[in-house]
């Protein structure tokens, strides 16, 4: 893993040459670990972000308000086996994505930072395992609002870690066939809210790289402090890479002992002028004598496979 920190460290020197406000720590400070499923670790930002409307975003928006009492509230039931706040043997992955939670807001203090986007480089490595974590972390501040977006079209999972609906979702509204309030879910986490996938379509691109994506991110934004983006994987299809364009920032998800340098190097560099955020250290061996115990072994080889 050595060598794509060092990938990481001279994407960032790079990165910082082209813009004197920018830095490599910026980057490498973000870099984490999570025991064996799932470590994120990395320096991120941000106590709060500001919910104005700028003159930049689109005349109209959403109103958090408006959207609570139009969305669809329905029943999550969040599979703990998937979630370190559901289950007292993952304390300290409870413990990692709070340090992850942590350092997004360092860096949402130095610069906007309200859209991320989560990758990886193949399937398998735990983005969306990482996505699912992240956002109850932060929904368990009451003072803070999320939205998850569920933009992996080709092999939709994040539905199924929050035992939430899977439509209707984003396809129908880029589609025409809903409107915005009637995709977002409102689960059982405080201001925790969702767009699932919604219907398997057949041009999934075509639809993510659509006006109607845009619009429907200038739309939401005024309304969260955080939205996250679950993507499709780096490498097999350049749908990551594009809605970066949209985003503030770009996690990246590598799996430990599995991802080679390689791989990861050549993901990783499509995002060096999309404003990446640092690493999430995924499927991290730990003592055995910690409390994460069995069930991360377990889950890495039964589960990770399910868990993109």
């Amino acid at each position: 893993m050595s060598r794509i920190h060092e990938a990481l460290m001279k994407a960032a020197e790079e990165r910082s040459a082209e813009s004197p406000n920018s830095s490599a720590s910026d980057v490498v400070d973000v870099v984490a670990q999570i025991p064996r499923p799932l470590i994120p670790t990395a320096t991120l930002t941000a106590e709060s972000t500001p919910r104005e409307v700028r003159g930049s975003e689109t005349a109209q928006y959403l109103r958090y308000e408006d959207l609570m009492y139009r969305c669809s509230h329905t029943e999550w039931g969040i599979n703990p086996q998937f979630s370190v706040f559901q289950n007292s043997d993952m304390r300290i992955g409870a413990e990692r994505f709070q340090t992850l939670r942590s350092r997004l807001y360092q860096i949402a203090n130095t610069r906007r930072l309200r859209r991320v986007l989560v990758t990886s480089s193949v399937p398998a490595e735990g983005k969306t395992f990482v996505v699912s974590n992240l956002a109850q972390s932060i929904a368990r501040q009451p003072d803070r609002r999320i939205l998850l977006i569920d933009a992996d079209l080709r092999a939709p999972r994040l539905h199924l870690l929050l035992g939430a609906p899977s439509s209707p979702g984003l396809t129908d509204y880029l589609r025409g066939a809903a409107d915005e309030y009637s995709v977002i879910q409102n689960g059982s986490v405080g201001n925790l809210c969702f767009i699932a996938c919604g219907k398997e379509v057949s041009n999934p691109s075509e639809l993510l790289f659509g006006a109607q994506m845009k619009k429907l991110l200038d739309l939401v934004t005024p309304a969260f402090d955080w939205i996250i983006l679950d993507s499709p994987p780096a490498l097999p299809v350049h749908d990551s890479s594009m809605l970066a364009d949209l985003c503030d920032g770009v996690l990246f998800v590598v799996r430990a002992g599995e991802t080679s340098h390689e791989l990861a190097e050549r993901a990783s560099s499509e995002f060096r002028s999309k404003n990446p955020l640092g690493v999430v250290l995924n499927y991290v061996d730990v003592d055995e004598g910690a409390s994460y115990g069995g069930y991360y072994y377990n889950y890495s080889a039964e589960s990770e496979k399910d868990n993109k």
